[in-house]
């Protein structure tokens, strides 16, 4: 097992949500995990505190992605505006690896509770990123985290689409992510 082998991290998600798929949430050990991705246990460990943390690899790059977006949109910009501008920021990171774990990864969250909550507790992350950079552009607090919800709803839904659409679509996740928001936008007038 090689030590310091390059995208260790994306390795071990990998390997783990294809345990996590195959075998279950439960009954898969960090043991596994480690062994499938060809590292060893302490190497597993350097990267994740423990399995659950797997599932939100790469959420700080996220939020850090979602918040640069947002900062950089136009002055001028609505708050919607500068989510989409955030939104098409974070999808720049998302790769083919992501595409691919996307459907097993929604099966795995499906079938464990556990998973479910540090999903809920990623999404706050991901939202309490957006509201910050939203009021850090002067959006009233209410409206700077109704515009973040909408946001993560979007990146969520556009995600979905992108990872279980067709592959031969040359569209990247940012056009499904923006199509997301401007139907949520659009729904939103409907609640009167």
């Amino acid at each position: 097992m090689g030590r310091w082998q390059p995208e260790t991290t994306e390795r071990l998600v990998v390997a783990a949500v294809d345990l996590f798929t195959e075998q279950g949430y439960d009954a898969t050990t960090v043991a596994q995990i480690a062994e499938r991705a060809g590292v060893t246990k302490s190497t597993f460990f350097r990267h994740f505190a423990d399995k659950r943390e797997l599932l939100v690899a790469g959420q700080e790059t996220l939020s850090r992605l979602l918040a640069e977006g947002i900062a950089e949109a136009p002055d001028d910009a609505s708050p919607l505006d500068a989510v989409a501008a955030g939104l098409e920021r974070a999808s720049s990171a998302m790769g083919p690896t992501n595409r691919e774990l996307g459907p097993r990864l929604r099966a795995a969250v499906a079938a464990s509770t556990e998973l479910q909550e540090r999903d809920a507790l990623k999404s706050v992350g991901l939202a309490a990123a957006m509201t910050g950079a939203l009021i850090a552009r002067g959006v009233p607090d209410p409206t700077a985290h109704v515009a973040a919800e909408l946001g993560v709803l979007a990146f969520k839904r556009g995600y979905a689409q992108w990872s279980e659409g067709d592959r031969d679509d040359p569209r990247g996740l940012a056009h499904h992510a923006v199509a997301a928001l401007r139907e949520l936008r659009e729904a939103t007038a409907s609640l009167g």
